[in-house]
């Protein structure tokens, strides 16, 4: 009878391991799966694959990801802040396509965005060039857009109009701009510029569909 008894409470006891062992792994796999689930959709939103850089620390603003070019580019964000956009680059005179491209290659048009670096908001200002073009609230989209395309805008002006030099010390500072008298040779500056000018060419095309169907 004890005998018995002990092989019921075994059998027992083993079942419940059993259950409790497969309902950690189950809710481990559902942690791992939700993550990389949320992962990917961020990623969809905003056009980018998690893809490190190795030279991304050489860089001001330093861009971890690698952005996989849409051959069009469609953007709910992009909509709520095109008014401001179209305003500041025409006051600044500065292609509102290149400034979108530049927002997009930057933030995604996320206006709360922080780089590990600290730059901030849609056009990801560092906190020392947001003072000293007086923004005020860095998190501010009209404010942020319109400090970032002034700054843009003194950076074409000190490298005699040339728009890539300008994208290279927006991205890596003007000292390395000067520094190496060009372009710096970090992967991730190139890329970035590379970047830029891709979604520039996209958003002019989409401008173009747009003037031709009016």
């Amino acid at each position: 009878m004890d005998k018995h008894i002990s092989g019921q409470i075994l059998a027992v006891v083993t079942i419940h391991f059993f259950f409790i062992f497969t309902l950690v792994l189950g809710i481990s796999y559902l942690r791992e799966y939700s993550l990389e689930t949320d992962v990917q959709v961020i990623g969809s939103t905003l056009g980018i694959s998690q893809v490190a850089d190795p030279q991304s620390s050489e860089g001001e603003t330093g861009a971890t990801i690698a952005y996989n070019i849409p051959s069009r580019i469609k953007h709910k964000k992009e909509r709520r802040f095109h008014p401001i956009i179209i305003q500041e680059a025409k006051r600044y005179k500065v292609d509102p396509c290149l400034v979108k491209a530049i927002i997009m290659a930057e933030s995604g048009y996320n206006p709360k965005a922080i780089s590990k670096r600290g730059a901030k908001g849609l056009m990801q200002l560092m906190p020392s060039t947001a003072e000293a073009l007086g923004v005020e609230d860095i998190f501010n989209p009209k404010q942020n857009i319109s400090g970032g395309i002034r700054y843009f805008k003194q950076l074409v002006k000190r490298f005699d109009g040339n728009v890539k030099l300008a994208l290279a010390a927006y991205n890596a500072g003007s000292q390395k701009v000067r520094h190496y008298q060009g372009i710096p040779p970090f992967k991730s500056t190139k890329y970035y510029i590379q970047k830029v000018f891709k979604y520039y060419e996209l958003y002019k095309d989409q401008s173009a569909e747009k003037l031709d169907k009016a």
